[in-house]
């Protein structure tokens, strides 16, 4: 069973041609594979496991999956673009599939020119992530097309959701929700790390998550320095805190939620400045929020605010990102953004510092749908915990 409805794939697709008409281009290849799923995930809604591929839009006809043979069977289940073709640029290497239908791009070169007709112009999505040796085999494939780089415009698709990703994304924050209770539930002293995020990921899954935008973030005492530190089997102690987050998704959309939590139960009074701190530099940031800001703009207050208690050498990521296929995704809004706040983005105050001498790392981090007005929580429990007084 897929998880996204084809009349939403069958408009991305509309889209995709636009941008195909507007250039005079032919077809456009989208790139795709598991550690960036993103861009093939926003037509298809499925991903392949062990494989990559991509998906081929004509400027006029029906889309089809390129990958391997033994994402297949899975592709043609759950994917909503079912039509495929089999290439070894995109297998598992030296591993063999006797009973499939293998081709290679020279064949289904020939085969475009048969059904759209002549193949002159071809958009790439993803080519600088694609190997060498997959970008090399399309190109001479294709020889003697001219190759443009679309993923710029491509991923601009990507900034605005509809009501029905709002949907995901707004479902998924509530599974981030429960999470969170199951996380902060289980740290004490000498628990695990691997305890919190086994805690968290099951509350999710159990509820129906199709998956995580990132690994179960679990990082106490020093370990919180690490930015983005996976759980490990350290045992917590009495006076650390913990940073923690996680990112549930549903229908492949992602949320995300974090904090900076006392092993104690209790903050001592150096770590409470320390949540003073963060909360009002997110305070700063949602204030921000404004459809028209920019990117600089919505990231300077609270950068200002940290800089004066002394963390300006701390400051490792910006303040807001958008949220969707993946928890962190463009546009950025940085400290040398000049992207537009608009309605229709989904975003992330996901304010942090890390590498302090005394207060470590720490991160905590909620979402946002941008309307006309402002900024709408999309998990009303952590928009009013980050942004109350301490």
């Amino acid at each position: 069973m897929g998880y996204l409805p084809i009349s939403e794939s069958l408009a991305r697709q509309e889209k995709v041609k636009a941008i195909l008409a507007k250039h005079n281009l032919d077809i456009a290849l989208v790139y795709y594979d598991e550690f960036g799923i993103g861009n093939g995930w926003y037509l298809t809604g499925w991903c392949p496991q062990f494989e990559s591929g991509s998906v081929l839009i004509p400027r006029e006809g029906n889309c089809m999956l390129l990958g391997g043979p033994e994402s297949e069977p899975f592709a043609k289940q759950d994917s909503a673009i079912t039509e495929t073709r089999n290439f070894p640029a995109f297998m598992v290497p030296d591993e063999e599939y006797p009973a499939s239908t293998i081709i290679d791009f020279p064949k289904l070169f020939a085969e475009l020119q048969q059904t759209i007709g002549k193949v002159k112009r071809v958009g790439l999505v993803g080519a600088d992530r694609m190997p060498m040796g997959c970008y090399k085999a399309i190109a001479a494939g294709f020889t003697g097309c001219e190759m443009v780089d679309i993923t710029e415009e491509y991923l601009q698709l990507r900034y605005y959701k509809s009501n029905w990703e709002i949907d995901q994304i707004r479902a998924a924050f509530k599974l981030a929700d429960y999470s969170y209770d199951a996380m902060k539930a289980v740290i004490k002293p000498g628990a695990s790390e691997i305890e919190v995020a086994a805690a968290g990921e099951y509350a999710a899954r159990q509820r129906g998550a199709s998956g995580f935008g990132f690994t179960a973030i679990v990082g106490s005492g020093t370990r919180a320095n690490a930015v983005v530190p996976t759980a490990s089997a350290k045992k917590m102690v009495a006076g650390e805190t913990v940073m923690i987050g996680l990112s549930p998704k549903v229908s492949g959309y992602a949320s995300a939620m974090g904090d900076y939590l006392p092993v104690s139960g209790e903050y001592t009074a150096s770590q409470l400045e320390c949540l003073k701190v963060l909360r009002e530099a997110f305070r700063l940031t949602k204030a921000m929020l404004k459809p028209g800001n920019i990117g600089r703009d919505i990231d300077a207050p609270a950068r200002r605010f940290c800089e004066k208690h002394g963390l300006d050498g701390y400051l490792i990521c910006p303040f807001a990102h958008t949220i969707g296929i993946h928890e962190a995704e463009s546009p950025f809004f940085g400290p040398n953004s000049n992207d537009i706040l608009k309605p229709g983005m989904t975003v992330c105050v996901d304010v942090s510092f890390f590498g302090h001498p005394q207060w470590h790392g720490s991160r905590i981090e909620t979402g946002y749908v941008i309307t006309e007005d402002g900024a709408e929580p999309l998990s009303t429990k952590m928009d009013a915990l980050h942004t109350s007084e301490v």
